[in-house]
C-alpha cells in the first residue's frame, strides 16, 4: 500500500527532536499537467471569500471559476460532489503557507505532546532517523491512550510519560499500531475521502513526491470547507433536501454518554475501549448540556494536570475555554442544513437529539463525506463518528 511506497520516496535527511517550519506553496512540474496553476476566477459570494481567506486555499484569495472546469453533470446527478473532488486534487487543499511540525521518535513523549499544545497543531507525522522514513502519526489518542494504559491515582507519578521516548511508546504498542497511510499532492480529493474513511484516520499527510517530505495535513474538515465554497453553484442532488430520517446518515445505535460526574479515567478508558472522539453529556433525563471530545483531553498537558485523572469532567471542562455551546441537529433536519451547521460552526459533529433535547445519535463529518462522496461512487464506508 501506500506505506510501502513511502519507503522508496522519502530521502535521506534528518530530522533533529522537532523541527517547526514554514511550508511554502511551490507547485513542481510533476504536480500539474504541464506544470500551469489551475484557472481561478473572481470570488462572487460574500461567504467564500470569506471562507477563502480564513481557510488559506490560495494567496490570491481568488477561488475555481466552475465554467471553465470541464465536468458533466446529469439532471439530479447523485454523484455530483463525488464528480467535482474526482476533478481537484490534493494540491489544491496546501495553503499558501502553513505550519507544520514533525517530531522525530527519539524525543520524549512529554515534549511531543506540549509540543503540540505550544505549536497549536492536533497531530505531527513521525520521522524514524535510523530507518529515514516517516512511521506514523502522533496523535492527542496517543496522549490518551498513555494516560490510560499507565494511570493508577493521583499518588502514583507516571514515569512513562515522564522518561519514554516515542520510539519506545510505540515499541509497546506494536500490535495496536496502523501503517504510515499517506497521500500524494496529484491524487484527487475522492481518494484522499476514500483513504480518510476507510483506514479510518483524520489527519492524512499530503508527500511531495520529488523529494518526500510532508507538505501538509489534509483532514475531513478542509475538504468539506472546500466542497461547501461552491455547494451553491454546483447542481443540487434532490437528496440534499431529504432529513437525516430518510437518508440514514449518522450513527444511532449504542451511544456513549458520561454525566458531569463521570471523572476523568472513566471517560478516557470510553475512548479507548469504544474508540469514540467525543463524549455527549447529558443531565438525570438523559438531556444534552455539554460535550467532551479527545481534544479537551489535551489541555491536560497544557496546564500539566494529568497526574489526577480523578476530577470529574465538569471540574476539568472549567479550563476550557470560548467554548459555545453544543451543535446540535434533529432527525427531521436536512442535509442541507444540517451540512450548513456543521461547516460554519467549524465543529467535527453535531450530537443528534430528539424533540426534548435527548441525545439519539451522532453525525460526523466522515459520515458526511462518505454519503456525498463515496455512496455514490459504490465505495464501502465504516462508520467514523468514531474513531482517529
Amino acid at each position: 500500500m501506500r506505506g510501502e511506497r513511502a519507503r522508496k520516496r522519502v530521502p535521506n535527511v534528518s530530522v533533529r527532536v522537532f523541527a517547526v517550519q514554514e511550508q511554502p506553496r511551490r507547485r513542481t512540474q510533476s504536480m500539474s499537467l504541464g506544470g500551469e496553476r489551475p484557472h481561478r476566477g473572481n470570488v462572487n459570494s460574500p461567504r467564500a471569500f470569506t471562507m477563502l481567506r480564513h481557510d488559506g486555499l490560495c494567496k490570491s484569495e481568488e477561488y475555481l471559476d466552475l465554467r471553465r472546469e470541464k465536468i458533466e453533470f446529469g439532471v439530479d446527478d447523485d454523484a455530483v460532489y463525488a464528480k467535482f473532488l474526482s476533478h481537484r486534487s490534493c494540491y489544491d487543499l496546501i495553503p499558501t503557507s502553513s505550519k507544520l511540525v514533525v517530531f522525530d521518535t527519539q524525543l520524549l513523549v512529554k515534549k511531543a505532546f506540549y509540543a503540540l499544545v505550544y505549536n497549536g497543531v492536533r497531530a505531527a507525522p513521525l520521522w524514524d532517523s535510523q530507518k529515514h522514513e516517516f512511521v506514523g502519526m502522533l496523535t492527542i489518542s496517543d496522549f490518551i491512550s498513555i494516560l490510560h494504559k499507565y494511570y493508577k491515582s493521583p499518588l502514583v507519578k507516571m514515569d512513562e510519560l515522564e522518561e519514554h521516548k516515542i520510539d519506545t511508546w510505540r515499541e509497546e504498542l506494536k500490535a495496536q499500531l496502523k501503517s504510515f497511510v499517506w497521500i500524494a499532492p496529484d491524487d484527487s480529493l475522492v481518494d484522499a475521502v476514500k483513504t480518510l474513511v476507510q483506514n479510518r484516520v483524520h489527519r492524512l499527510p499530503i508527500l511531495d513526491p520529488i523529494n518526500g517530505n510532508v507538505l501538509y495535513i489534509l483532514t475531513h474538515k478542509r475538504i468539506l470547507r472546500f466542497l461547501y465554497l461552491y455547494i451553491y453553484e454546483l447542481p443540487r442532488p434532490s437528496y440534499m433536501n431529504k432529513t437525516l430520517e430518510e437518508l440514514k446518515i449518522g450513527t444511532y445505535d449504542n451511544i456513549e454518554t458520561a454525566t458531569p460526574g463521570t471523572t476523568l479515567i472513566v471517560a478516557l478508558n470510553q475512548f479507548v475501549t469504544r474508540r469514540i472522539s467525543a463524549l455527549p453529556i447529558v443531565d438525570p433525563q438523559g438531556k444534552l448540556i455539554n460535550i467532551y471530545a479527545k481534544f479537551d483531553v489535551i489541555n491536560l498537558a497544557a496546564e500539566k494536570t494529568y497526574n489526577n485523572l480523578d476530577i470529574t469532567i465538569e471540574q476539568a471542562l472549567k479550563h476550557r475555554q470560548n467554548f459555545e455551546g453544543v451543535t446540535k441537529c434533529s432527525t427531521t433536519e436536512t442535509l442541507s442544513a444540517v451540512m450548513d451547521r456543521i461547516v460554519q460552526a467549524e465543529v467535527h459533529r453535531l450530537v443528534i437529539v430528539d424533540p426534548e433535547g435527548r441525545v439519539k445519535g451522532v453525525v460526523s463529518l466522515s459520515d458526511i463525506l462518505a454519503f456525498l462522496v463515496l455512496r455514490p461512487l459504490n465505495q464501502p464506508s465504516l462508520s467514523t463518528s468514531s474513531a482517529d
